[in-house]
């Protein structure tokens, strides 16, 4: 890629030295724990609340306060954490603090008694989790050269990878090794679960702390001498997104906009489910989920009006604009991979929502939560999704030595429909034990979902807005699972039945998308070098 060779510095060259592979792997290493507490989560929750009373159709609904914590703590984070300086660093002192609410989550998760409670206990652990994992993020751009983000964003998904293989296999291991009971009475979370999220929580408390301990940051004036450094190296200007404004007219125009059509969607709701309704719609049933939907386009509205007001009263020194300002800022190479992430969480998502259920009742034909075999479905499902993260774990470092051969781009396109192919496989293969071949291509894609972008990106953001950037990058990843949390019960509903395994043909055809998306991204510091171009070239 361009920028390797210029972006080798050492101490005395102005440039940012490499890290030796020690210091990438104590860098990482607390993602480890990280991914542990998310995979439990991701694994266990809908298994938890449908043996809490919950209906398959409301799992979707339930979900929602995953990705509605993302969108709102990591933008807050990543600024919060760029504007940070003291004896742990920028980005420590939140990978500590989220490591604490994060262990303390998952011991109390397990024991919740009713189906609300495990809802609102959803909610503080994925805001922890985000507290904790969003810094990660901007860490590796913050402490690694060009050249060497694709290793330490692959190491951080190795770890992502030996996370979620832990924590896939506890529940199966509970049950299997140590002999304990992985069902309970009606309402109750089974001894195996309980036992998982707490040997989970302590996991994620010591992985986190050994990275707090075991490294170290650049200050901000160093992270500036960095940059200028390989930005003359490139033969490139610094583009500070503060020169790119949008006016109060222009924030208070799109935000009446998008009101309208939050409202308008609304209405279109109410009409769906009104009595009587419009003959056109038939027998489809519009699910009451989607208001949410609705309610999140009216949402992104009022927050560009309330921009508009705070613009035009010259109020413009503060996070939520600095926030929203750089929203509309992004690079080049953040826009475009805005339509990548999209597809590929949103075939994430799906799967995570409706894996359980779809092998219940394809696989094992066990649909109902108090039986054994949904039970063992359960596990198995688990037990599956270590061996779909043991592949991500190996792909990651093959990534390592395949990114310096090949377009980054290119692998990740390749990649993501590799993905694409086991989600399809999930289909067609009815035996259970054979469902290990489609997990080694999903692995593949995951390995590559958590890895790649962020390499891709990283390159073209501001050093001094690396934690914000990589928090609005979140949105991107938080929106497409907002919509699926609201649409999917409908899309399964109305199409398909209501059977859940027709979510993976939604997250395969996703997949599909997302790798055709990925031809359209250019490279960060790729798209440096031509902005610069096209500027020399509008100059003469």
């Amino acid at each position: 890629m361009t920028g390797v060779a210029i972006d080798a510095g050492t101490p005395n060259s102005g440039r940012k030295p490499a890290m030796d592979p020690a210091q990438i792997w104590n860098m990482s290493f607390g993602f480890l724990g990280i991914q542990i507490g998310f995979d439990l989560q991701n694994g266990n929750v809908s298994r938890i609340f449908q043996t809490l009373g919950a209906e398959v159709n409301e799992l979707a609904i339930l979900w929602i306060a995953a990705p509605m914590t993302g969108l709102i703590i990591q933008p807050i984070i990543g600024h919060l954490s760029d504007n940070t300086w003291g004896k742990f660093g920028r980005r420590r002192p939140y990978f500590l603090i989220g490591a604490i609410l994060a262990s303390l989550a998952l011991f109390i998760m397990p024991n919740s008694p009713t189906l609300w409670i495990a809802a609102g206990m959803l909610w503080i652990m994925d805001a922890s989790l985000n507290i904790t994992m969003e810094p990660f993020r901007a860490f590796v751009g913050d402490n690694l050269p060009d050249r060497q983000r694709t290793r330490g964003y692959a190491m951080q998904s190795f770890f992502i990878g030996v996370g979620a293989v832990i924590a896939g296999a506890l529940p199966w291991v509970m049950t299997n090794w140590m002999g304990l009971s992985n069902v309970a009475p009606a309402g109750e979370i089974p001894e195996t679960v309980q036992w998982a999220f707490y040997i989970g929580g302590a996991a994620l408390f010591a992985a986190v702390c050994w990275t707090v301990f075991k490294t170290k940051e650049y200050s901000p004036e160093e992270l500036a001498g960095f940059e200028a450094a390989r930005h003359e190296a490139l033969g490139v200007d610094p583009v500070d997104t503060t020169d790119t404004r949008r006016s109060a007219g222009q924030f208070q125009t799109g935000g009446l906009v998008w009101i309208v059509i939050g409202a308008a969607f609304a209405a279109l709701v109410l009409l769906g489910r009104g009595d009587p309704r419009p003959a056109l719609l038939g027998d489809i049933e519009i699910a009451q989920e989607l208001y949410v939907l609705a309610g999140l386009i009216a949402a992104f509205g009022v927050i560009q009006l309330v921009a508009g007001l705070l613009r035009k009263g010259g109020r413009d020194e503060n996070g939520f604009m600095e926030v929203v300002n750089d929203l509309f800022a992004m690079p080049k190479t953040m826009r475009q991979l805005a339509v990548v992430q999209f597809f590929s969480w949103f075939a994430m998502f799906s799967m995570w929502i409706y894996g359980t259920p779809a092998v219940a009742e394809y696989h094992f034909a066990s649909p109902d939560p108090v039986t054994q075999g949904y039970q063992d479905a359960a596990d198995w499902w688990s037990l599956l999704g270590s061996v779909r993260n043991g592949i991500a774990a190996a792909a990651a470092l093959a990534f390592i030595v395949i990114a310096a051969k090949m377009d980054r781009c290119r692998l990740h396109a390749l990649n993501l429909a590799i993905g694409a192919a086991g989600f399809a496989a999930m289909i067609l293969i009815r035996d259970p034990a054979l469902l290990w071949v489609p997990m080694v291509a999903v692995g593949i894609a995951w390995a590559s979902i958590v890895s790649l972008p962020y390499a891709i990106l990283a390159g073209s953001v501001p050093a001094r807005k690396m934690g914000i950037y990589m928090g609005i990058f979140n949105i991107f990843i938080v929106v497409p699972q907002l919509i699926a949390a609201t649409l999917l019960g409908f899309l399964l509903t109305t199409f398909f039945d209501g059977a859940p395994i027709y979510a993976m043909a939604i997250s395969a055809v996703s997949f599909v998308l997302a790798a055709v998306a990925t031809f359209f991204v250019t490279d960060g510091t790729t798209a440096m070098i031509e902005r610069q171009q096209a500027k020399l070239a509008e100059a003469s």
